[in-house]
C-alpha cells in the first residue's frame, strides 16, 4: 500500500492505494459514493469523473495516474446546498429516472458545456454517448443539457 496525494473537489487528500487500484476504487473508499461502479470496463459511464476538467471513466484510470491532478466528482459540483445549473436542469426536466447513470451523465454534460456553451443536439448526444441509461431513450437527458446550457448562458438557475 502506498499514499497518494489527490485533489478531490478542490480539497487536497492523502489516500492509501494499492499499486493496481483504480481511481474508482480509491474514490469510493474515500467516501465519494456518487461515483458509481457499473461495468468496470469503461462501457457504461457510471463512474465518470472530471480529471483536470475532462470527463474520464474512473474505472479505467489507475489511481496513481491521478496523483496531484484535479478530480471533480458529482459531490463537488454543487456549491454548498445550491445545485449546479446542470443538476437543476436534470431535476426540472425529469431526466433522473432511477438515478444510477445521473452523476456520470451530469459530469459528461459539464465537460461539454465548459468547452461548448451552445452545443447542437448532435454534440450533446455525442458527449453523453459514453453514459448508458437503461431507463430512458435519452430524450429527457438531452433536453436537460439544452436547458442547462440556456440557463448557464443567461446566468440563471431553475
Amino acid at each position: 500500500m502506498t499514499s497518494l496525494e489527490l485533489t478531490i473537489n478542490g480539497a487536497r487528500r492523502v489516500v492509501d492505494a494499492n499499486p493496481g487500484d483504480t481511481l474508482l476504487e480509491v474514490l469510493r473508499r474515500a467516501g465519494h459514493v456518487g461515483v458509481k461502479k457499473g461495468c468496470g470496463s469503461g462501457d457504461c459511464g457510471a463512474c465518470t469523473v472530471l480529471l483536470d476538467g475532462r470527463a474520464v471513466n474512473a474505472c479505467l484510470v489507475l489511481a496513481a495516474k491521478a496523483e496531484k491532478r484535479a478530480i471533480l466528482t458529482i459531490e463537488g459540483l454543487a456549491n454548498g446546498d445550491a445545485l449546479h445549473p446542470i443538476q437543476e436542469a436534470f431535476l426540472d426536466e425529469g431526466a433522473v429516472q432511477c438515478g444510477y447513470c445521473t452523476p456520470g451523465m451530469v459530469l459528461s454534460a459539464y465537460d461539454l458545456l465548459s468547452r461548448n456553451p451552445t452545443p447542437s443536439e448532435g454534440e450533446i448526444r455525442e458527449a453523453i454517448s459514453g453514459n448508458l441509461c437503461r431507463c430512458t431513450g435519452y430524450v429527457k437527458q438531452i433536453r436537460a443539457v439544452q436547458t442547462a446550457a440556456e440557463r448557464m448562458r443567461s446566468g440563471r438557475n431553475g
